[in-house]
């Protein structure tokens, strides 16, 4: 495995130094707690380090309350302890911030270490929670843009796509292909690993509950379905007509014109006429032309869907110069 120092890792490290320091300078006692709070709370999205962060402090506040109560009312004995996580671990559970369990713990042995409860003492732990916490958001509130990945991804994809559309064309043309079908598994792989990170890209958000390439990607993946049941439907044809001529220059079109745009009307425009002068044609003759030509109406009814679904989409707009660009990568 490669030795990587990523983003997070360097937040991490500079952050974590970063509260050890304020909290010392401060004169607070168990400084390097503050630091542990930090690297607990610095999480691959900002929602999800808002989100610890909450926990964390709920639950070390929780902690003292809890604290004060068991030990100065009953006693400063490990079996207090015991006893009091029995209750505490439930409270924090119900209060959904059992992520801040571990943290809180740390708050307790403080306190009893410390054998006594005073406004100080809180205080102290108080002002360590806020130090780790409050710099982990801070060094957390830079997030570096995913876009021109999203935008790979998205590229990568509409590729894909278009060259198992050009390879269905020259099978229906000519009834045989060469294609190892590595760009399904492509495909497949492409979605998953987009979605995730449209998806975090969402979270890096704090107001933001959607994001167009996320749609954008779900929307491809319903569109990859299709053309999943599609390619059974054409690897079935054992005979070659007309319609199916005109299907794969249909077919031929669309792979041209795959973008993240929405131009998909236009097609099933053409689909919808290119139906009707399937019903204008003489009836099939014999059972194999019949056959071929029943798949065909089948498979223009899934392409049909295809451009449904896109047609549901709002699109995205990509920039001359990028397009330009990705044409000379191609090339």
């Amino acid at each position: 495995m490669k030795f990587r120092i990523g983003y997070r890792t360097f937040k991490t490290a500079v952050g974590t130094a970063i509260s050890i320091l304020i909290a010392q300078q401060l004169g607070l006692d168990n400084f390097a707690s503050a630091g542990i709070l930090t690297i607990l709370c610095i999480k691959v999205t900002k929602r999800r380090s808002f989100r610890a962060a909450w926990d964390r402090f709920l639950a070390c506040v929780l902690a003292m309350a809890f604290s004060a109560v068991f030990f100065e009312v009953i006693a400063y004995h490990p079996i207090v302890i015991g006893v009091m996580l029995f209750l505490f671990i439930p409270t924090v559970v119900m209060l959904k911030a059992p992520d801040g369990i571990v943290t809180s713990s740390v708050i307790i042995f403080h306190i009893y270490m410390a054998q006594e409860i005073s406004m100080a003492l809180l205080l102290n732990e108080l002002g360590v929670i806020i130090v780790g916490i409050g710099v982990a958001l801070i060094i957390n509130l830079y997030m570096p843009s995913v876009e021109k990945k999203l935008k790979d991804y998205q590229w990568r994809l509409e590729e894909n796509f278009k060259i198992i559309l050009c390879e269905i064309v020259r099978y229906l043309r000519t009834g045989d292909s060469l294609w190892d079908g590595k760009e399904i598994t492509e495909c497949d792989q492409l979605i998953g690993e987009a979605k995730a990170l449209a998806m975090q890209d969402v979270e890096n958000h704090v107001l933001k509950e959607e994001n167009i390439y996320f749609h954008y990607f779900k929307m491809r993946e319903k569109q990859f379905e299709i053309i999943q049941r599609v390619l059974p439907i054409v690897t079935s044809l054992t005979h070659i007509v007309k319609q199916g001529h005109m299907v794969a220059e249909f077919l031929e079109v669309l792979s041209e014109n795959i973008n993240p745009g929405n131009t998909a009307y236009i097609y099933i425009e053409k689909l919808r006429e290119m139906k009707k002068e399937f019903e204008e044609m003489e009836l099939p003759k014999t059972r194999e032309e019949f056959e071929t030509r029943a798949a065909l109406l089948q498979l223009v009814n899934e392409m049909n869907d295809y451009l449904i679904i896109k047609s549901s989409f709002k699109g995205i707009k990509t920039s001359a110069k990028v397009n330009e660009q990705r044409k000379v990568e191609a090339n």
